[in-house]
């Protein structure tokens, strides 16, 4: 396989107090929504498919140590619209992915 195409970033998720993983590769997917969306059946999961409107792609970030993208489009505005002040919480469909992501949890 090339290089670009080795699944080498391992995201964490916990859903229902289970963790579950996947192993993706930069640019697998547009965004985090995406794979989640992929992987997991999730209803009402990404209404606006990936706009940023929402909020219904909403994830935590539990590991402290990773450095996602900061926030860029109405990402924070859509976030605090919906009372979402953590700056663990994000929109999945605004995460892309990349090796920062190696080994990072996140909670549904």
């Amino acid at each position: 396989a090339p290089v670009s195409q080795i699944k080498d970033i391992k995201i964490i998720l916990i859903k229902g107090g289970q963790k579950i993983q996947f192993l993706t590769y930069t640019n697998e997917y547009r965004s985090l929504m995406e794979l989640l969306s992929d992987k997991l059946y999730l209803e009402n999961f990404g209404e606006c498919k990936g706009m940023g409107r929402c909020c219904t792609c909403l994830i935590k970030i539990n590991s402290k140590f990773h450095k996602v993208n900061d926030f860029e489009g109405n990402e924070l505005a859509t976030l605090k619209k919906h009372n979402f002040n953590n700056l663990n919480d994000r929109l999945s469909c605004q995460i892309i992915i990349d090796q920062n992501l190696k080994l990072i949890e996140i909670e549904l």
